[in-house]
């Protein structure tokens, strides 16, 4: 009886034990990822259009006599630094939110592929390209959400679709016209991650457009009528 009942104090106490150590190991990772998960940083050594508009406002200010090209090295930190020196933050080199911030620099983040922004999208899809076969569809509807993720463009859907000068089918009416029933599908696969385009933040068809700037963006390919570009 005795060996019984020792037994199962021992049962209990293993069960309690390791109900505290899973309790703890899950607070330690829930706070590391509220520390450091959510926030992303920019320093030495890092990459890509964040880095490029960091070095841009650093430029502006000038505290960056190197070329804007999306590359975290010695000269991009240093600047860095002395920009951090001169808006009274603590000079680690490192572009934080705090430090991101004071540049104006913002990202936005996807949004959910709910209906109110599936019917938003599919309306700005409908309006571009319309007539596009359904790559080029979710090409158009890529592009615009690759905006919100880039610093150059406003945070969020709606800023994007109505940032002004943005997209001719706001300023020739053509964004209120019917959707095309092929638009929503294209929205809810765009908001779903799909991008056929492979990161492209503009677009344009080379047999219509005569603005040379936008021939002047690197093209990472073409889809239907449209080129899609860097």
């Amino acid at each position: 009886m005795k060996k019984v009942l020792k037994k199962r104090i021992l049962l209990i106490f293993l069960i309690i034990s390791i109900s505290l150590i899973s309790y703890c190991a899950i607070n330690i990772y829930q706070n590391y990822n509220s520390n450091y998960s959510i926030e992303t940083l920019s320093k030495l050594g890092s990459r890509g259009n964040e880095v490029k508009a960091i070095q841009e406002k650093l430029i502006e200010r000038g505290l960056y006599s190197g070329k804007a090209d999306g590359i975290y090295g010695a000269n991009t930190e240093k600047a860095v630094k002395n920009f951090q020196k001169q808006v009274g933050l603590t000079q680690d080199g490192i572009a934080g939110p705090q430090t991101l911030k004071k540049l104006g620099i913002t990202i936005g983040s996807i949004p959910a592929a709910n209906d109110s922004n599936v019917y938003l999208l599919a309306r700005i899809i409908s309006a571009e390209a319309r007539g596009e076969p359904y790559t080029g569809q979710v090409a158009v509807g890529a592009v615009v959400l690759n905006r919100i993720e880039h610093p150059s463009f406003p945070d969020t859907l709606s800023g994007v679709i109505y940032q002004e000068g943005a997209f001719t089918a706001i300023v020739d009416g053509q964004f209120n016209e019917p959707i095309a029933d092929s638009a929503y599908s294209a929205a809810r696969d765009a908001l779903n991650g799909v991008d056929p385009t492979g990161g492209a933040i503009y677009y344009y068809n080379p047999d219509k457009t005569s603005n040379k700037w936008i021939r002047t963006r690197p093209v990472i390919k073409r889809i239907g009528k449209h080129l899609f570009c860097s």
